[in-house]
């Protein structure tokens, strides 16, 4: 999260119900502290510590209208700000430092013996996934094998190898030829 502290802190400005409240009232139109203040049932001082941490991430401007300041919303800097949130290549930075493998790893070591054979093939779904994704590693990419050799392989896992090898092509981790053709493993 270090990576991206100006998303981090567009979050903690929204992370409030009254906050988010001020942001759909400013999205309809401007309003004072005042104002707002009477509509949300809150203290004039309460609106104005909110409004100025919307403020601080750019949600927020105010303008001058006689003895008050009026407040609206910046809907360019709230569609920017979503346009950020929602690009998968900002997005990735903020998961960079997680481990994508580590469901699969604890899946893997509760059905898998010390020596890496299966004890069972897991019932549910998601967790039948996460072994099939550690079973095909068995597999080079690019080469092709018999039925024979597939069961060869499958059978260091468990005894069930047509159980497995159904799974894997149907989960589309390996692909095959009709009529007890040749297997491979399908690459990402």
């Amino acid at each position: 999260m270090t990576e991206n502290p100006d998303l981090v802190t567009l979050f903690k400005a929204l992370a409030d119900a009254s906050r988010l409240k001020i942001v759909g009232l400013l999205a309809q139109q401007a309003y004072s502290v005042e104002e707002l203040a009477a509509l949300l049932d809150l203290k004039p001082s309460t609106i104005s510590h909110h409004l100025s941490r919307l403020a601080e991430v750019g949600l927020v401007n105010a303008r001058a209208e006689g003895y008050y300041s009026v407040y609206m919303l910046d809907k360019n800097a709230l569609e920017d700000s979503a346009r950020r949130i929602i690009l998968s290549k900002e997005m990735a930075t903020v998961v960079e430092d997680v481990d994508l493998d580590a469901y699969d790893r604890k899946v893997v070591a509760d059905y898998a013996r010390p020596g890496g054979s299966l004890r069972t093939i897991p019932a549910q779904r998601k967790k039948l996934e996460a072994v099939l994704r550690y079973v095909v590693k068995a597999f080079e990419p690019g080469k092709r094998y018999s039925e024979k050799e597939v069961n060869q392989i499958l059978s260091r896992f468990h005894a069930d190898t047509a159980s497995l090898r159904r799974e894997l092509v149907g989960a589309k981790l390996m692909s095959r030829e009709g009529g007890g053709g040749a297997y491979w493993r399908v690459d990402e």
